[in-house]
């Protein structure tokens, strides 16, 4: 029996709502559809809301200490000293189960409370400052993405959730992908918004197609080794054949400064290294056409003895 001629059924369809949205999401072989929104609003709401309670409870805590100043008692001074004397006064009940050192109990359970709102506070912080750090997703795949998740056919909108979770992809910088591709710069954003359609790939489920991730970086990585050739070989080609010095050193600038922008707006590369690349590359044409001009005049080199050509032959 031949197993290839065995038709594969697909997956049944999802239901409409959260369904459909997870299998879009999951469908995805790269991944970079996993985007979803940061809620920066309520997470700086959230963040002063834990300050200004744990402010309140450092004004409890400093009143506490200026009463304890004043007071000077033995009680005060073993508690401010030493942590099991605090810990033994708070625990500390009579038979009808009152605390006998009722201002001590008072002391460890702000504390106590303290301890756990830092801790919450922190953590709060920690993950708020990882997710402003994360990779914001690529304006193609929220485009994308929102284009699906609203199914706008004829001016008529379809979203796929309802309520409040219509606007999930309207603020592009309240959201965040778990993953987004390893090179997206400026080649890569400008192949995918005008030359996507030639790399699209069909999702595992068979009912829809993405861009590959991959197919556009290995078109990039070796339209990248193109360019960097040509901008090489190019100019040192044409740099040979030009024999006037001040049209060379002309050439020269002009090379050096299409290299630069080439770098500047077709990759991520930071100034200092669009500063380093730029110099090595103008380096290589200053070495090549000081060469040139070394050699030149109406000298002609032979292995290591150099021959001068005199414009009068003596008879």
């Amino acid at each position: 029996m031949n197993l290839h001629a065995i038709p594969l059924s697909l997956p049944p369809e999802p239901i409409n709502g959260f369904p459909r949205v997870a299998d879009k999401i999951a469908s995805d072989a790269d991944k970079t559809t996993t985007i979803y929104r940061r809620f920066d609003r309520l997470s700086a709401r959230n963040l002063s809301l834990l300050e200004a309670e744990i402010a309140e409870l450092e004004a409890s805590q400093n009143r506490y200490d200026e009463e304890d100043r004043i007071a000077q008692s033995q009680e005060v001074i073993d508690s401010h000293s030493d942590w099991r004397k605090l810990e033994r006064y708070a625990g500390e009940k009579d038979q009808n189960g009152n605390c006998t050192h009722p201002r001590q109990a008072e002391r460890m359970e702000l504390s106590l409370k303290i301890r756990e709102k830092l801790k919450e506070y922190h953590e709060a912080l920690a993950v708020h400052q990882t997710l402003l750090n994360s990779k914001p997703p690529a304006p193609t795949t929220v485009k994308a993405m929102r284009n699906w998740f609203l199914d706008n056919d004829e001016g008529k909108l379809r979203p796929q959730l309802w309520d409040a979770s219509v606007r999930k992809y309207d603020d592009p910088h309240d959201l965040l992908a778990l993953r987004v591709p390893a090179d997206q710069d400026r080649l890569s954003e400008f192949i995918l918004n005008n030359s996507g359609v030639f790399f699209l790939t069909s999702a595992p489920d068979g009912r829809s197609a993405y861009v590959s991730e991959r197919s556009v970086a290995k078109f990039v990585a070796v339209l990248s080794s193109v360019l960097s050739a040509m901008l090489l070989f190019g100019s040192i080609t044409s740099l040979y054949f030009v024999k006037n010095p001040y049209a060379l050193l002309g050439m020269l600038g002009g090379w050096t400064v299409l290299f630069a922008t080439c770098v500047g707006c077709l990759t991520n590369a930071k100034r200092d290294q669009i500063f380093a690349a730029t110099a090595a590359y103008a380096a290589v044409l200053v070495v090549f056409v000081s060469g040139t001009l070394g050699a030149g005049g109406d000298q002609v080199v032979l292995g290591s003895w150099t021959c001068t050509q005199n414009s009068h032959l003596e008879s």
